[in-house]
């Protein structure tokens, strides 16, 4: 009797993770049904010269220019100089962004002589203040490194914020009682009951960082992916702006990608709508 009960389990088991592979595979379908269409019609009408070859190189042109400078090095050397400064620009940004918004959610002082300013610095386009950035720390890397986190600073400073304030005052006066010090308030439970917050604002600030990046690369830079867009398009090589493009579009997915993993594994607590 115990056997068939133990059959029986695991039956129910290798069914339900069936199921599972099944449904992740239904979605990774349907996530790229959408881009595998665009490119068929894409390849489809320049194939028939409806495109011009000029303003829009065919898909089999850009993998073919793609492999070129796989093959050639050049895009591993731009891939690498741009990959340090959005990471170096984003670690910067998201620790003063979480720390200042940790500092200023928990403290009413801080709030009032802080956020004012940062709200109002957070306004303004970064475009604007590139310039200035150029003409304050030249066109080095210190520059590109400072624009980056500066725009990854905002996204993950507001959510912080937003999220340390959102946290039930009953889980603050428990901590209170259970006499917690000011570190252990931080580090038991502003910040895991702010979670969500927070890695919205990662999410928000990776992809900011990657927008700043292709600013601070397409304004003034002699190596990486913007750089190679830039000199691309002074040559009218549309292949190559799309290789440049097509990066940063990855590069982009996989990092929100990684986040989202991280949220599904942090959060299983969240008794969340799901469709």
């Amino acid at each position: 009797m115990g056997d068939v009960s133990t059959h029986t389990v695991v039956q129910n088991e290798s069914i339900v993770i069936k199921k599972v592979k099944v449904k992740k595979g239904g979605v990774i379908f349907r996530g790229m049904a959408l881009p595998a269409l665009v490119i068929v019609l894409w390849q489809l009408l320049s194939s028939m010269g409806l495109l011009p070859a000029q303003l829009f190189s065919s898909p089999f042109l850009i993998i073919s220019r793609f492999i070129e400078l796989i093959r050639s090095g050049e895009i591993a050397v731009h891939l690498q100089i741009s990959f340090t400064r959005a990471f170096l620009g984003f670690a910067l940004g998201s620790f003063l962004g979480l720390f200042i918004g940790i500092i200023v959610g928990m403290n009413k002082k801080s709030e009032q002589y802080l956020n004012p300013s940062i709200q109002m610095l957070r306004t303004i386009p970064l475009l604007v203040i590139t310039p200035l950035f150029i003409m304050w720390f030249g066109f080095g890397e210190l520059s590109k490194v400072l624009l980056i986190a500066l725009g990854a600073f905002f996204p993950l400073y507001l959510q912080t914020f937003l999220g340390i304030r959102n946290v039930d005052k009953k889980l603050y006066d428990v901590a209170q009682i259970l006499e917690y010090s000011r570190l252990e308030k931080v580090t038991k439970l502003m910040i895991p009951a702010s979670l969500p917050n927070i890695l919205l604002g990662i999410r928000l600030a990776l992809s900011t960082a990657w927008m700043c990046l292709v600013v601070a690369e397409l304004l003034g830079a002699d190596k990486g992916v913007g750089f190679m867009i830039q000199d691309a398009r002074s040559f009218m090589q549309t292949d190559t702006v799309f290789v440049g493009i097509i990066i940063f579009a990855l590069a982009g997915k996989l990092s929100d990608s990684l986040v989202r993993l991280l949220e599904n594994r942090l959060l299983k607590w969240q008794d969340s709508f799901k469709a």
